[in-house]
């Protein structure tokens, strides 16, 4: 059938565009992410869904598409934790790898998936490989205690490409939200869910819920998954489609600033090393991420 009859829905503006059901919002990004669109039909569909807005609903079925396409990564004894990094530092250092390697510390296997998305921030990956970390095939199971780095399009081309739209046309389309929502492992797991505007955190929360996601949702640092080394955000649960806060954000900032080092990803990777080795503390809101995540593993199966 192709997209027309969907794009014919989502693209009568903002006030005339019709939702689309979790069924058929599956069957139009499966149709997207498996190249069956021409170059026009994507275009269409990335604008036509900026000016709409997404649904849970569709975000659902976004999800479903996404589900049966993606090369799974293997859980092992302990629920793998889900790290989506695509925003990189802009203006602060991008902490996203020491908090992947603070939670391997504690004997999890870590997932740190993503890609560049816009050319002019650091990405995690770049801090990795300044580190000599190198990325990993999905096909490689995640040892207990280990971060393995895998981009995007190891997982799902068609999606890497639906992010790469963005650099044609300068606009986000839902595959940047969707990276931060999708859970790419078979097995337990925890993902960890990050948002920059208060709205995006309602949005998410409605999503994981209809997906039944395990994972835990706060407000990041310029977009990525970890928090601002700053100040405590507010960080909610999601276990079984049910909800709880379990840190309550921090008013202010904290009485002593961390000393964070430049942006670049040399001094990030310098930076994170010396935490880890222990000659620079762990910023406290880090580490009150690293105890959620750990006590929400706990609960899940295979916790310990």
């Amino acid at each position: 059938m192709g997209i027309s009859t969907y794009l014919r829905e989502i693209g009568r503006g903002a006030q005339g565009a019709r939702p689309l059901t979790r069924l058929q919002a599956s069957d139009m990004l499966g149709q997207v992410l498996d190249g069956q669109c021409s170059d026009f039909e994507i275009g269409a569909f990335c604008v036509a869904m900026r000016l709409k807005g997404e649904t849970p609903e569709e975000m659902a079925g976004f999800l479903d598409a996404i589900g049966t396409r993606t090369t799974k990564v293997q859980a092992g004894k302990r629920p793998i934790v889900v790290l989506p990094s695509y925003n990189g530092a802009r203006k602060l250092p991008v902490l996203t790898p020491l908090l992947g390697l603070l939670l391997a510390r504690e004997g999890l296997p870590v997932l740190l998936h993503g890609t560049a998305t816009e050319s002019s921030r650091v990405p995690s990956w770049a801090v990795l490989q300044a580190m000599g970390m190198h990325a990993q095939p999905a096909t490689a199971p995640i040892a207990s205690g280990t971060l393995h780095w895998i981009p995007t399009e190891g997982l799902l081309p068609g999606l890497k490409r639906l992010l790469d739209v963005r650099r044609a046309i300068g606009l986000r389309n839902p595959a940047h939200s969707l990276v931060k929502l999708m859970n790419p492992c078979a097995g337990p797991s925890l993902v960890v869910g990050s948002y920059t505007h208060p709205e995006y955190a309602i949005s998410m929360a409605a999503t994981f819920k209809l997906m039944n996601t395990s994972a835990l949702l706060l407000r990041g640092t310029e977009g990525e998954p970890v928090a601002d080394a700053r100040r405590v955000p507010r960080m909610d649960l999601f276990l079984g489609g049910q909800m709880q806060q379990v840190q309550e954000a921090q008013t202010g900032s904290l009485n002593n600033l961390p000393e964070l080092p430049a942006i670049d990803a040399a001094s990030t990777a310098a930076y994170t090393q010396s935490v880890l080795d222990g000659r620079l503390p762990v910023p406290e809101p880090v580490a009150r991420q690293v105890a959620q995540i750990l006590l929400a593993c706990q609960t899940l199966p295979f916790g310990s």
